[in-house]
């Protein structure tokens, strides 16, 4: 009897897409933060969920959906971490400086930036998640690098490309799970053939 194992990817997608959007609400000036709901999303749904989903694609065979899912998993623990760990008496850490944090946003831009060479055969809406995503870590690292109104305004614009790649991810989500459910394209994501 063959075993029939569920699509992990729109849990992961949807977790990274919501927590995404609502961190680039921040960055966009709409609301303050990091806070307490930004912290919890980001260990709970955006690390939590993915790394489960990861592990998930894992089972499944899918090298690609595992390294992403896992990854950006844990990058949302490791943001929360940064954001959290200056605030207790642990080991006395101090804040990372603003420059430094550009060169964490880089590197992940860098290794984002490889893996939208994975997507190349996928659906456009993937591509587009994995594109803007790239486009969102280096402008944020760019903002990191800089001081002043330029700093403000480019982290402002990047909070923008945020919503929207979270945006997308959450579409993503819901097109392959109504897919499923109903046997049928409902929402279109460009399917590559």
């Amino acid at each position: 009897m063959e075993q029939k194992f569920s699509n992990p990817a729109p849990l992961g997608l949807a977790a990274f897409g919501m927590t995404t959007v609502l961190l680039n609400i921040h960055n966009a000036g709409l609301f303050p933060g990091p806070d307490s709901m930004l912290m919890a999303m980001g260990i709970f749904y955006g690390g939590i969920a993915q790394v489960i989903a990861g592990i998930l694609e894992f089972r499944r065979g899918n090298t690609f959906g595992t390294t992403a899912f896992c990854s950006y998993g844990l990058f949302w623990l490791t943001l929360v971490a940064i954001w959290l760990l200056p605030q207790t008496s642990f080991l006395a850490v101090k804040p990372s400086p603003a420059g430094f944090i550009g060169c964490y946003l880089f590197i992940w831009g860098v290794f984002t930036f490889f893996m939208f060479f994975g997507t190349l055969k996928a659906n456009l809406a993937l591509q587009f998640v994995f594109g803007s995503l790239t486009v969102l870590f280096w402008m944020l690292a760019l903002g990191h690098w800089l001081d002043g109104e330029a700093a403000t305004i480019i982290i402002r614009v990047a909070g923008w490309v945020g919503i929207l790649c979270g945006a997308s991810a959450i579409y993503l989500a819901m097109a392959e799970v109504l897919e499923e459910q109903l046997g049928r394209e409902v929402l279109r994501i460009g399917k590559v053939r």
